[in-house]
């Protein structure tokens, strides 16, 4: 299982604007139960669009799912960390940002308003959404970008 993370909400940027970055990405996923490896594939390159995963640098979910096989799975396929957060860091993290989406279903299952969004963030200390939650067959993505290194 992945090491739970709690990052202040301090160090986080929830400006939720669409921008282009040259920054990494990194995922939020929410889920499913025994959702497949590769629906969880499928949301993921959609959620890309032209984007390469290869600049993707890590996933992050909610603690509850971290050992979800589909998404252990998915991570291990490309090689990415997946990280996890409580459910009191991601609470805070939807809290502080009215701009995220909500989600009932995500509050119905896990208890919280929203995963991938919040998630996203919430690993990206200082990083930016960059493209909100895409829901596709029981699974839902969300990228944030890593600040771009000063010119």
């Amino acid at each position: 299982m992945s090491p739970l993370l709690s990052t202040p909400l301090s160090s986080i940027s929830l400006d939720t604007g669409i921008v282009a970055t040259s920054g990494s990405l990194i995922l939020g996923i929410g889920c499913r139960r025994g959702v497949s490896v590769d629906k969880v594939d499928a949301a993921v390159r959609a959620a890309l669009g032209a984007r390469s995963i290869r600049r993707v640098k890590r996933v992050a979910t909610i603690a509850s799912k971290a050992d979800e096989p589909a998404l252990t799975e998915f991570c291990a396929r490309y090689g990415l960390p997946l990280v996890a957060f409580s459910s009191d860091a991601i609470d805070a993290c939807v809290k502080a940002n009215d701009t995220l989406a909500r989600s009932p279903a995500a509050r119905q299952h896990v208890h919280v308003d929203g995963v991938c969004e919040p998630c996203a963030l919430l690993a990206t200390p200082g990083g930016t959404l960059i493209a909100a939650k895409l829901a596709l067959d029981g699974v839902t993505v969300a990228i944030a970008a890593t600040p771009s290194p000063p010119r």
